[in-house]
């Protein structure tokens, strides 16, 4: 390696630096992530919260509120096995889900088999870098943006804005730092200093709103916590928010 080479000419080439300093096997944002999420997801019968065959409360709170346009299209980041994008698909809207792992895709394409859900597209890719047909009017995240190292907080960002029609919805779920959450609470520059991430990063409220500044709130609340027999997802130790474009 060439130590005096020099490089860096772009923000694109900084945030590449700065994604090599985490140790590979904490790389879960990018394609390089892909087989890790693969793993997670070959054991289907792993006590895993989030793989039960259901949409999230908060998710269904909004739909039921009429809070977000009927039929609308819906870009789902970092889909997992499908449950959030195959509920929209049934409510009516046009939903375009993406997630880094080939098995988590093959997942939910089995489940829309299953159910004969129409109204919904799965794409395997990098949301960052992936050929995605918006402006959507609800770009949804139920635990991808906590598993972001702090820098890539500026590709997320500039993707809300490719992505997000004006007037339309953003909408996630994450770790909630305090009492009763999980994610670490360490300070961003402490994630550089150790190369890895600890399993996620936890926020409070008012980061989030910081992070999401450019956006209106209109929702932002713990997720409700409920039963293994409820007909949606809902577990204390996650912050959901829904947010506006302006």
């Amino acid at each position: 390696m060439n130590e005096t080479a020099r490089t860096i000419r772009t923000v694109d080439d900084v945030l590449t630096l700065l994604d090599g300093l985490f140790r590979p096997e904490a790389d879960r944002w990018t394609e390089g992530g892909a087989a890790w999420w693969d793993g997670f997801y070959a054991d289907r019968d792993k006590p895993v919260p989030f793989f039960v065959a259901k949409p999230d409360e908060n998710l269904v709170s909004y739909v039921e509120q009429g809070l977000l346009p009927a039929g609308g299209r819906v870009l789902d980041l970092g889909c997992g096995p499908g449950r959030n994008a195959l509920y929209l698909a049934s409510a009516g809207f046009d939903v375009t889900a993406v997630d880094l792992s080939p098995t988590a895709v093959a997942w939910a394409e089995e489940r829309a088999g299953d159910t004969g859900a129409e109204g919904v597209r799965f794409v395997c890719g990098d949301a960052f870098t992936a050929a995605l047909d918006g402006p959507y009017d609800l770009v949804y995240d139920s635990g991808c943006f906590h598993h972001l190292p702090p820098h890539r907080r500026v590709s997320y960002l500039a993707l809300l804005h490719r992505a997000l029609a004006p007037g339309g919805h953003f909408a996630l779920t994450a770790f909630a730092a305090g009492e009763g959450g999980m994610g670490s609470e360490l300070p961003d520059a402490d994630f550089y200093r150790e190369g890895r991430l600890h399993g996620g990063l936890a926020y409070t409220d008012d980061s989030l709103r910081a992070v999401f500044a450019d956006l209106t709130e209109v929702e932002l609340r713990r997720m409700r916590s409920l039963p293994a027999d409820s007909p949606a997802f809902g577990e204390s130790f996650l912050w959901t928010g829904l947010f506006r474009r302006p």
